[in-house]
């Protein structure tokens, strides 16, 4: 579901009341929209950034600085390929260089350019405030109702479209079993609170979807 036009609004907003409006902040807000906007993409869309940014507004107070982390939201699938690990590297380093060009200072890029990173593993350290509200609020569509969530993975399917159903499943499956598997999926007190028995439901039936979609196995001997 693409952004409504208030809610396009809003956005833009949103960027410029976090990074000004000097001409150099105006146009790299307009080449992180048209990055999010890419035609290639499902579920990173625009839409993801918007959500994304609302949940750190319910999270902030959990924050060391919140406006770091929305930086960091911003940039966090600026670059997105479809190549994990390799998209978190490339979108930091895009931070590092634009947010040079927005004029923000030098210790606050290397905060955002290291949150940026967090989003690889979502495994935050203890003391990270900020990475934590950062990974909870990127990971808070794990908690949606089931026809969100439905839609949300679907999506993510279809930007993996180039992948055959039998490689996507493995992937997807090790994904889910390492969130499952961790002590937690959110790591900040809300996200425990509020979103993590949901996650934890939606996860297990996706596991059981993917599980019966797989062909059977060859009749044993």
């Amino acid at each position: 579901m693409p952004l409504n036009e208030e809610e396009a609004v809003l956005l833009a907003a949103s960027w410029r009341r976090l990074a000004g409006g000097r001409p150099e902040a105006v146009a790299v807000g307009a080449e992180l929209l048209d990055r999010w906007n890419e035609p290639h993409r499902r579920y990173h869309t625009l839409l993801h950034l918007w959500e994304t940014l609302r949940a750190v507004d319910v999270l902030q107070e959990e924050a060391d600085d919140a406006d770091r982390v929305r930086y960091a939201v911003w940039f966090h699938d600026a670059v997105y390929e479809g190549r994990p690990g390799r998209d978190e590297e490339d979108s930091a380093e895009l931070a590092r260089r634009l947010l040079e060009l927005v004029g923000v200072e030098p210790g606050r890029i290397s905060e955002v350019v290291r949150l940026v990173g967090v989003t690889a593993t979502h495994r935050p350290q203890e003391g990270d405030a900020d990475g934590k509200v950062l990974s909870d609020a990127d990971l808070s569509v794990l908690a949606s109702p089931t026809d969100e969530y439905l839609a949300y993975t679907a999506a993510i399917r279809a930007e993996y479209r180039h992948i055959c159903d039998r490689v996507f499943r493995a992937g997807r499956t090790r994904v889910l079993r390492s969130l499952l598997e961790g002590p937690r999926v959110f790591h900040t007190s809300f996200g425990r609170a509020h979103w993590e028995a949901r996650a934890r439901v939606n996860m297990l039936a996706e596991l059981d979807r993917l599980a019966s979609s797989a062909p059977p196995g060859p009749p044993p001997p």
